[in-house]
């Protein structure tokens, strides 16, 4: 089956009992039990529902893992992830990692001694320096968040598996459409799913996908414990979301490349980041195992003042936070998505003042083009 097709019909796509093609919403908390002790399938809507289940079957077949796992949020998937490890255990994770990871993982899973180290995933030697003892996993984004870097997954895997540690890929920016980490190697995927695969700002949600019946047990039981489950419509939502995830993607694609294209030869422009430019560190890592570059770009114009007024000047382009939608939206790291960051620390990785992110959408790119042209041309 390929992959628009997938996108489609994979996992459960209808309602057998009454012939229904979409998933019903099944907005219920309990479940009638023939028996006492005895259920059909379903218990307690915490435990499992219907309509979370269509769509947990299949994050499952599009990321071609064992079981797929549907959260409140993607910070509760993440969250819960973690969960799988141990007080004293240590974890190496992305430098330029999403503001909101960078929180969690420094703010609060460190009061129950989780320890993290946070190095240059993309240089597997920095990777394996930062090894000890007591890690457990590698988190990895790939690409970025919002520097587009790219990680080699097959390569971190290789030595991830020598050393008996789970590798997680935060899969959002590519999307299982462009790219699928447990075909790499990965033991566990993540998405924030108010992204791209809900696609429409409509809804918040988190996705797992794990490739073990070990994994799948054990993170269900956390799930199940914590209670950090999806809600039925915001799973139908996200149902709903996948089946046009094919088209929207390679439309965005395409909408990017056009800009990075026009923003590369722009002469206020200091520094384009797109993993679909040659020039990207990591293009060549991006095109063995990705089938598409995303539609994530990020450059620098040089100054806080400046960024502030490309971002006050868009008129396509909605200043907000999170990304992946049909529309295109437009926001500054460094006092928005990172600002949860020390300074000193985003400068470090090169997130500036200056930085602007966009996430392109679906609108006609000659439309996309002329915004940002008139918005840069704006402080000439």
């Amino acid at each position: 089956m390929r992959k628009k097709t997938k996108m489609i019909h994979a996992g459960i796509t209808g309602d057998n009992q009454t012939g229904a093609v979409s998933v019903p919403i099944f907005q219920v908390s309990t479940y009638k039990q023939p028996e006492a002790g005895k259920h059909t399938g379903y218990e307690y809507s915490r435990t499992g529902n219907p309509t979370r289940h269509a769509l947990e079957t299949t994050i499952a077949e599009l990321e071609n893992g064992t079981a797929g796992f549907a959260f409140a949020s993607g910070m509760a998937a993440i969250t819960s992830v973690m969960m799988l490890f141990e007080p004293g255990d240590h974890i190496i994770v992305t430098d330029d990692v999403y503001g909101g990871s960078y929180r969690l993982m420094t703010r609060v899973l460190e009061r129950f001694k989780l320890n993290y180290s946070f190095v240059d995933t993309s240089d597997l030697k920095e990777v394996k320096k930062a090894a000890q003892p007591e890690t457990k996993a590698v988190f990895i984004e790939s690409p970025t968040n919002p520097l587009l870097k790219i990680t080699d997954i097959n390569a971190v895997a290789a030595f991830t598996h020598s050393k008996k540690l789970k590798l997680i890929v935060d899969n959002t920016f590519a999307t299982p459409y462009f790219q699928n980490p447990i075909d790499l190697g990965a033991d566990i995927v993540v998405h924030s799913a108010t992204k791209y695969i809900g696609g429409h700002s409509d809804v918040v949600a988190g996705l797992v996908v794990v490739n073990t019946e070990a994994l799948a047990e054990e993170l269900h039981f956390i799930q199940n414990s914590i209670g950090s489950i999806l809600g039925p419509q915001d799973a139908w939502l996200l149902l709903r979301g996948i089946k046009t995830l094919g088209i929207r993607m390679e439309a965005i694609e395409s909408n990017a490349q056009h800009i990075a294209n026009f923003l590369m030869n722009h002469p206020d422009v200091a520094k384009v980041f797109y993993p679909g430019l040659v020039q990207h560190t990591g293009h060549e890592v991006a095109e063995k195992q990705t089938r598409g570059f995303g539609g994530m770009i990020s450059f620098d114009v040089g100054s806080e003042e400046k960024a502030d007024q490309v971002v006050d000047r868009v008129n396509y382009f909605t200043l907000a936070e999170s990304l992946g939608a049909v529309e295109s939206l437009i926001s500054i790291p460094a006092k928005m998505t990172h600002a949860s960051i020390p300074r000193s620390r985003r400068l470090m990785l090169g997130i500036t003042d200056g930085l602007v992110r966009l996430s392109v959408g679906i609108e006609d790119i000659d439309d996309l083009i002329e915004d940002l042209a008139q918005a840069l041309k704006s402080y000439e």
